[in-house]
């Protein structure tokens, strides 16, 4: 099996399929293309030899089982990656391959002037001499997770035939909507059956992730009084300038442009108004649950306070918690992550051990009860037209997959 030529293939051939989820839908998946690569990697588990292959129409889970080839008695595990890509454009997905890339800028697309260049991302200057894969610059690339699901089935690949490689059982999982964060919410987890798992969801080579955000999100609607502005006064209430206050009510300095490590943030993303009415929709997040549960509050004061303002309230709030930060789990048996520190030290990775400012299936996962960090899967420039994942760097968490599974059965 020549590992670099399949991982490669394998993303190429994944990247082309539109997966994209929509937050906007309530269906699971939230976009029905999101099937068309599932059934395809049915087919490809069947076909390299998994068994156990099934795809849950419930929760549009792709599963299947590597059986154990050593008679000790070892933990199951299992590796997780995701189908579905990001709030960007997906269509017509066309990968580029740039072997020995020699340094300078790459020009993804000529016609419109789009420049991949080292200026703008000095990571660029750390993939000197190795094959990148990148967009033509009018989508983005989709490594993430397409990247990690290449990975996974690869070294599934690579130890079926090398049977000389003792391991218990190993079970995948390939699912979708994570990028809308709603994925794992159906999740088997009893079904799975392992004692613990990685999601393959990571940047960099050497990342390994057991602490994220705990994640809120808040939902605004406001109901203003438009009246004519000539005869207002005393009467209309102006949906924009509601919003505007309620914006007011944060600390400026707390947003995701000005914070890093373990800040946390409030962070508009949505907001559409007119006099009339208007919507807002905001995430929450923090490390710290304390902290989280502070920030959640100052959401609800933020809303008491601008209400106080009028005679009627004229904002409503849904507020609902995401997931949170899997460090409470994982913290409590080390055993995954130390594994995974062990894995990379001999294959001469070096660990970049850090919280994820994110969230994965991972940290909806561990609260399932299955111990599940996050291990490096390659990209680079995520959710974007500038994306790029070196093969190197694929072929290093390939490997890396095959030694967590060769040292959990020692």
């Amino acid at each position: 099996m020549d590992l670099f030529k399949a991982t490669q293939e394998r993303l190429i051939r994944y990247a082309k399929i539109n997966t994209r989820s929509d937050e906007s839908s309530e269906t699971i998946p939230s976009t029905a293309i999101q099937f068309d690569l599932l059934n395809l990697l049915v087919d490809e588990l069947k076909e390299i030899g998994m068994e156990e292959v099934e795809l849950n129409p419930e929760n549009a889970f792709v599963t299947a089982t590597l059986p154990a080839n050593t008679d000790k008695d070892v933990p199951a595990i299992g590796f997780i990656a995701h189908v579905d890509t990001a709030d960007f454009n997906s269509v017509n997905v066309q990968p580029q391959v740039h072997e020995n890339y020699q340094g300078g800028a790459i020009v993804l697309n000529e016609a419109e002037n789009i420049v991949l260049d080292p200026a703008d991302f000095p990571n660029l200057n750390g993939y000197v001499g190795q094959t990148l894969i990148t967009t033509d610059g009018t989508t983005l690339l989709g490594a993430d997770d397409k990247s990690g699901i290449a990975e996974i089935i690869s070294a599934m690949e690579y130890l079926i035939q090398n049977p000389e490689i003792k391991h218990g059982k190993v079970r995948v999982a390939f699912g979708p909507d994570e990028e809308i964060g709603r994925g794992a919410d159906h999740f088997d987890a009893p079904g799975f059956a392992v004692d613990y798992a990685y999601t393959m969801d990571g940047g960099p080579v050497g990342e390994l992730e057991y602490e994220s955000f705990n994640a809120a999100a808040a939902k605004v609607t406001v109901k203003g009084k438009n009246v004519h502005p000539g005869t207002a006064k005393g009467k209309m209430i102006n949906a924009l300038k509601v919003l505007n206050k309620f914006i007011n009510q944060f600390p400026e300095n707390e947003v995701p442009e000005m914070t890093e490590g373990k800040e946390g943030f409030f962070h508009i993303q949505y907001m559409n108004a007119t006099e009339e009415e208007g919507q807002l929709s905001m995430i929450i997040r923090d490390f710290d649950r304390e902290k989280f549960e502070e920030r959640k509050a100052l959401v609800e004061k933020a809303v008491a306070t601008v209400n106080a303002d009028y005679p009627t309230d004229p904002i409503s709030l849904n507020l609902f918690d995401q997931y949170y930060n899997m460090a409470e789990v994982i913290e409590k048996d080390m055993t995954p992550v130390d594994i995974a520190e062990q894995a990379m030290k001999e294959l001469g990775i070096e660990p970049q051990i850090h919280g994820i400012r994110g969230g994965t299936d991972g940290s909806k996962i561990s609260f399932m009860g299955i111990p599940t960090p996050n291990i490096f899967a390659g990209g680079e420039n995520m959710h974007g037209r500038f994306e790029f994942v070196a093969v190197e760097s694929m072929i290093k968490a390939t490997e890396t997959i095959v030694k967590i599974i060769e040292l959990n059965a020692k």
